[in-house]
């Protein structure tokens, strides 16, 4: 397998793979893995998480296999327990649960999410209607609309906005779920001010940097590709607007894998041109095991079509930070290899 970073993203002819970048693993997915490995480390198993940490199956049974227990609700783990808090984050009714059964609690939370929480909040007191336009059912809207469940209507399709209702016009904003498709989200708010003219804009961008830029390297390698392959898991949210996104910028067909072991030889008749991608909640070891899949049926080269660089990092959860600091350990966002 060949990867020329280099090369002109055009298409020749022959067979090719363009390889997008940024891809995979975003700086909150990272931090939130990262936490669970070093409680384990640090506390022992087990260590118990509420929900998966992140949306990838792969990374949930890894750390189930170091000792991790992953629960639907806090009530289901011991009394006691080290409980963390995925990356999606969670409402204060579940930071209160977690509270009276003396968990002690590491809130993973993408700090990305941690702030359209903090934009709930500063709304609701000043008596705003928020309208957050989301996928119901989705561990991050949960989390979200339970800052202020009273102030907060899912905005999830047409029917949302149909049904949508504010006590003072001239008070109402938007907010959105971090991993929404940026065009999706943006025609949802046209129509939304069709009804609501005075409707306002959150102060800063919700859907987080990552999605953003995944999405605007899928187009590219989409709108030259005959085949697109993202890599993830089937309930990340980020992952499957990609595929669609890659369908919606040309490509002529776009499959969703979590494993290389899942493509299926039918779908590269007549493919020369092949992009691949991954979700934000995808390790860059699964991508590898499709770029080494596709140098077996000749599409061993790999041009990367960069469209952003990304240096983001967050720290770690400061529960964890601190506890790791009082022990002398390495309180970095980093595991050793």
């Amino acid at each position: 397998m060949t990867i020329n970073n280099n090369a002109p993203t055009h298409i020749d002819l022959g067979n090719r793979v363009l390889l997008a970048a940024p891809r995979g693993y975003c700086a909150g997915v990272d931090r939130a893995v990262i936490a669970v490995e070093k409680a384990l480390d640090h506390y022992g198993a087990p260590v118990y998480v509420r929900k998966q940490i992140v949306h990838n199956k792969h990374v949930v049974q890894a750390l189930e296999r170091r000792g991790a227990i992953f629960v639907e609700e806090v009530d289901e783990a011991p009394e006691g327990c080290v409980m963390v808090f995925s990356a999606h984050g969670v409402s204060p009714a579940v930071v209160q649960m977690a509270e009276a059964r003396n968990q002690m609690t590491i809130d993973a939370t993408c700090p990305l999410v941690t702030k359209v929480h903090r934009e709930v909040q500063r709304f609701d007191k000043e008596g705003y209607d928020i309208l957050l336009v989301g996928h119901e059912g989705h561990e991050e809207v949960e989390g979200t609309a339970g800052e202020a469940p009273h102030a907060v209507q899912l905005i999830d399709g047409p029917d949302g906005i149909t049904n949508a209702k504010v006590k003072d016009p001239s008070k109402v904003i938007w907010l959105s779920q971090t991993t929404l498709s940026v065009d999706e989200t943006m025609e949802t708010v046209i129509k939304l001010r069709e009804k609501f003219p005075t409707l306002q804009d959150p102060p800063s961008d919700d859907i987080c940097y990552a999605t953003q830029n995944r999405q605007v390297a899928i187009k590219k390698i989409g709108a030259e590709s005959d085949l697109v392959l993202v890599v993830g898991s089937a309930n990340s949210s980020n992952t499957v607007r990609m595929v669609e996104v890659a369908l919606q910028a040309g490509a002529k067909a776009a499959y969703r894998v979590d494993y290389a072991s899942e493509i299926k030889p039918e779908w590269f008749e007549g493919v020369k041109t092949v992009g691949v991608s991954s979700g934000a909640s995808a390790p860059e070891e699964l991508v590898a095991e499709v770029l080494d899949y596709l140098a077996t049926i000749n599409f061993g080269d790999v041009r990367t079509v960069t469209t952003a660089e990304e240096n983001v990092q967050f720290s770690l959860p400061k529960e964890l930070r601190k506890d790791l600091k009082m022990a002398g350990e390495d309180t970095s966002n980093k595991m050793k290899k």
